[in-house]
């Protein structure tokens, strides 16, 4: 029987870095396969964990709410970019020193929050959308915005959408889309998105066109509505050049239109899978269905991978295993045919797991294009915690350093919840 540590050189093997671009394979991807036994758990401390690639084929990660691989743990950001470097198995991780401030401890608590999404960086250009919510007390808080933050300089200055510099974390009352790319849309539409990724070896852009894939709003029947616009990469910071997706011709060929309402969905995904109450009183719709799509250049084709939140009996989110599919495309814009589908995603078999925001990372996909990995964070526990807030909001009054409190937070998350890091698997193509 081949051990696991055979099994992950043999994966590690077939991740090398191809020297150009692949020839596409006609054949068709059936089926996908997650290999629980290369299941790794690579450590950091929070979620999200968009990725792009960088020209020196390191990747950017972005880690929402934690203090990431920080040892020990400098504060608790609400986002960060952090780089990556190595193979699954020797992945390394370092923080980007000069990313705009959210040390979630050095904000009033009432402030307006922002959190890190779609990433992309061409050359040494990095542009990211980072969402922002309402402040609702009554009702799960709803995502309302997008606002486009960018560095010229590989991460070492970074501007706001109009070029200014610093970056400026608008307040409640500030907001608006003069400074973001969307703002108050209706329905709260594109306010969360995620950017195509290339693989390794492949322009960002292969068509000339930055594809962006977002949300049609924040409840279900809307949130599970997947919407598209794409923009030419040199105009991504003018909200006038972006073109939305807007059905099909008599042709069958994609229509794109400079006005928003009348954008289309490029895809659904099932319903039933959005909280529309919150397990913590004040807090955020969880973004299910935001999904991450990278072209697999070998087999010509588009995957994504996209997971929605269990809703448990209450309306509350984690309540149950999250949904978890995968698809594949001949088109940025689909059609979209499922490969994979989990009804109860459960990594390892643990049905206790609460696994969700599946991504695809395009710097660990093989030269084939046959395998690929995919990486998650588990929020397992999240309801001893929520039944124990209190201890920890009584272990962070005792101290005043945001260093402190966010290793009181740190140690104290991974203790209810050991899942809440960086967890990676291979996932494997069959091919007819």
């Amino acid at each position: 029987m081949t051990s696991r540590r055979n099994f992950l050189a043999q994966s590690l093997t077939a991740l090398a870095l191809p020297s150009g671009i692949a020839r596409a394979s006609n054949s068709r991807i059936v089926q996908a396969v997650r290999r629980d036994q290369t299941i790794l758990r690579l450590g950091g401390l929070g979620d999200g964990y968009k990725m792009t690639l960088r020209p020196d084929g390191t990747q950017l990660v972005v880690v929402n709410d934690g203090p990431g691989w920080a040892d020990p743990p400098i504060a608790f950001y609400n986002t960060r970019l952090w780089a990556m470097d190595g193979h699954p198995e020797n992945a390394r991780f370092t923080m980007l020193p000069q990313y705009p401030d959210l040390d979630r401890a050095a904000r009033p608590p009432e402030a307006a929050r922002y959190y890190g999404h779609g990433v992309i960086q061409l050359g040494p250009r990095i542009y990211q959308f980072v969402a922002t919510h309402d402040n609702a007390t009554d009702r799960p808080q709803r995502w309302t915005g997008a606002k486009l933050i960018w560095s010229a300089d590989n991460g070492q200055t970074w501007h706001n959408r109009d070029g200014s510099t610093p970056v400026i974390w608008e307040d409640w009352n500030q907001q608006s889309l003069e400074g973001f790319a969307f703002f108050d849309e209706a329905d709260g539409a594109f306010s969360l998105l995620s950017i195509l990724q290339p693989m390794r070896g492949q322009p960002a852009a292969p068509d000339g066109w930055l594809y962006i894939y977002g949300l049609n709003g924040s409840t279900d029947g809307l949130m599970n509505q997947l919407m598209l616009f794409r923009v030419k990469p040199d105009a991504i910071t003018q909200r006038s050049a972006y073109r939305f997706f807007a059905g099909h011709d008599r042709g069958g060929r994609a229509i794109w239109s400079a006005d928003i309402a009348r954008r289309q969905p490029v895809h659904s995904f099932p319903q039933d899978w959005v909280n529309y109450i919150n397990l913590f009183p004040g807090d955020l719709v969880v973004e299910s269905w935001l999904p991450s799509v990278v072209y697999n250049a070998p087999l010509g084709c588009y995957m994504m991978a996209s997971a929605g939140i269990g809703v448990a009996a209450d309306g509350t989110e984690f309540g149950r295993p999250s949904y978890f599919g995968l698809w594949v495309a001949p088109n940025p814009w689909g059609p979209w045919r499922q490969i994979h589908e989990d009804t109860a995603w459960c990594p390892a078999g643990d049905r206790e797991a609460r696994a969700y925001a599946p991504q695809i990372a395009p710097g660990w996909i093989a030269d084939d294009g046959r395998s690929f990995w995919l990486v998650w964070s588990d929020l397992k526990g999240i309801r001893d915690f929520g039944r124990d807030e209190e201890l920890l909001d009584a272990a962070l009054a005792k101290v005043e350093k945001a260093s402190e409190k966010a290793a009181v937070e740190t140690q104290f998350l991974r203790r209810y919840m050991p899942g809440f890091s960086f967890n990676a698997q291979r996932v494997d193509l069959v091919l007819r």
